[in-house]
């Protein structure tokens, strides 16, 4: 999907489809209100956040959905408020025109920050 990589969330975010956009934008504001220290970065080519300079999240756009990365522990831990998302161990996958809700992102970065 990307040419090259993204030196920023901006940039990455520019070259993806307005929808996906729009739902990782959310995505984004969610993560920050969750964890108002993060530091936005890319890594492995992708958005992310760093917290106290660990790795916190990272998200996504992929061809058919958006995926956000919140860990293993935190998709197990939160696995029956997750059960109408595609997940697999540390991913949650949803449709770019139904974002993730703000409670559930809060829920999935609070788990993270507290598992690490």
């Amino acid at each position: 999907m990307m040419k090259k990589t993204p030196k920023s969330i901006d940039q990455y975010l520019d070259a993806v489809s307005a929808d996906k956009r729009a739902a990782l934008e959310k995505l984004r504001k969610d993560i920050l209100a969750a964890a108002p220290g993060a530091e936005e970065c890319i890594s492995y080519q992708m958005p992310a956040f760093r917290l106290d300079g660990k790795m916190l999240v990272w998200f996504g756009a992929a061809a058919k959905h958006c995926s956000f990365f919140p860990g293993s522990t935190a998709v197990e831990r939160h696995a029956k408020d997750l059960v109408r998302y595609d997940t697999s161990k540390g991913t949650v996958r949803f449709p770019a025109d139904a974002p993730l809700p703000a409670t559930l992102v809060r829920k999935l970065v609070k788990t993270r920050i507290a598992s690490r």
